[in-house]
């Protein structure tokens, strides 16, 4: 499959994003054991509150895995155009300031 340099540029930058969302995800302690209470109430009959987890750290790590490796791929495939693509620039793009002289003034 082929594709512009532009488009594998945004790909890396949105697996970027998203790897840094993951990476927030994955070291909060948004992670808990399954926790229950009892709490009793008039007439004979009993509350029960549970809290579990909402993700398991498994499938947030699988993702994260999954998403590095794109962006290490396509980080890969940018940086061999980069390397063996010639591009065409004015010669004045690549000078460097050169303050001016003294003498000149």
């Amino acid at each position: 499959m082929q594709i512009k340099l532009a488009d594998a540029l945004l790909r890396r930058k949105e697996l970027g994003e998203k790897l840094q969302m993951l990476r927030q995800i994955k070291d909060t302690s948004m992670f808990y054991a399954i926790r229950g209470k009892r709490v009793p109430v008039t007439e004979g009959i009993e509350q029960i509150d549970i809290d579990y987890p909402k993700l398991e750290v498994s499938q947030v790590i699988a993702e994260y895995d999954f998403v590095a490796r794109q962006l290490r791929l396509i980080d890969a495939v940018i940086q061999q155009a980069n390397w063996n693509t010639p591009i065409d620039v004015d010669p004045m793009t690549m000078d460097v300031y050169r303050a001016p002289s003294k003498e000149a003034a």
